[in-house]
């Protein structure tokens, strides 16, 4: 890969993170039901060290959760090279910042994502291969 070549990765690569990181969270804390949309069939959470893994268990997961409000302080992405995802277009997003949860006190948090392209004929939408939510508890004390 060229310099040039990379330059351009990272470049889309960073536009998009933008992008998904807005629509994620606006989804998390005011459409939670359409929340799963942005995950693959077969994708996988891990939230604060419990895996939850598929659209149906996603969907349980999220009703269970009470009404956010999540502020993103940092985002941080970088493509990840084609030969470590079978040539498949993927890019790895890292955000942190607070969530205050429905009747409950505000906590730190960081998340990452692994994101895929899908490509249609129109566009190419970024979805959720894997996600890893924790909270930063020890950041707060």
């Amino acid at each position: 890969m060229r310099k040039k070549d990379f330059k351009t990765y990272v470049d889309q690569a960073c536009r998009a993170a933008e992008e998904f990181v807005s629509i994620y969270y606006d989804t998390m804390d005011k459409r939670r039901q359409a929340l799963t949309r942005l995950y693959l069939d077969k994708a996988t959470l891990i939230w604060n060290g419990n895996i939850v893994s598929g659209l149906d268990a996603l969907n349980n997961f999220f009703d269970m959760l009470p009404s956010s409000e999540f502020q993103v302080n940092m985002l941080d992405c970088q493509p990840v090279h084609e030969q470590a995802t079978q040539s498949q277009t993927t890019i790895l997003v890292v955000t942190s910042g607070t969530v205050k949860f429905d009747g409950n006190k505000q906590h730190y948090f960081n998340q990452n994502f692994l994101l895929t392209a899908q490509s249609t004929p129109n566009n190419t939408v970024w979805k959720i291969a894997s996600d890893c939510f924790r909270f930063q508890d020890w950041a707060s004390s």
